[in-house]
């Protein structure tokens, strides 16, 4: 199995910067899989929010995050990142990192096809 753990979530004010990190544990070939990042607020459906190719590109974002968020990956360290910028306070959510093996970085947008979920970090994003 996979397991997924991430971290680097908190408060942080509106216009602020947080970097998320993913580490990837278990018997795998790291590179094979898809990674992405989704999140989900109170009263509200998890939603995408980016994906990167095994192999470091392409990227895939969803446009509310576009020009704000950076998603990469180290495959020698089996972590990958989200770099969040110019945070807003719609942006608070619960942030869960995923895996998905031999999906383009479109496809994984939809959630039906995850393999493996982190357990999530929570940011808030204050006004």
């Amino acid at each position: 199995q996979v397991q997924l753990v991430e971290s680097g979530g908190g408060l942080v004010q509106a216009g602020g910067s947080l970097r998320l990190s993913c580490a990837a544990s278990g018997r795998t070939t790291f590179r094979n899989y898809a990674m992405g990042w989704f999140r989900q607020a109170p009263g509200k459906e998890r939603e995408f929010v980016a994906a990167i190719s095994g192999i470091g590109g392409p990227s895939h974002y969803a446009d509310f995050v576009k020009g704000r968020f950076t998603i990469s990956r180290n495959n020698a360290e089996n972590t990958i990142y989200l770099q969040m910028n110019s945070l807003k306070p719609e942006d608070t959510a619960v942030y869960y990192c995923a895996a998905s093996f031999g999906r383009t970085v479109q496809a994984m947008s939809g959630m039906a096809g995850i393999d493996y979920w982190g357990q999530g970090t929570q940011v808030t994003v204050s006004s």
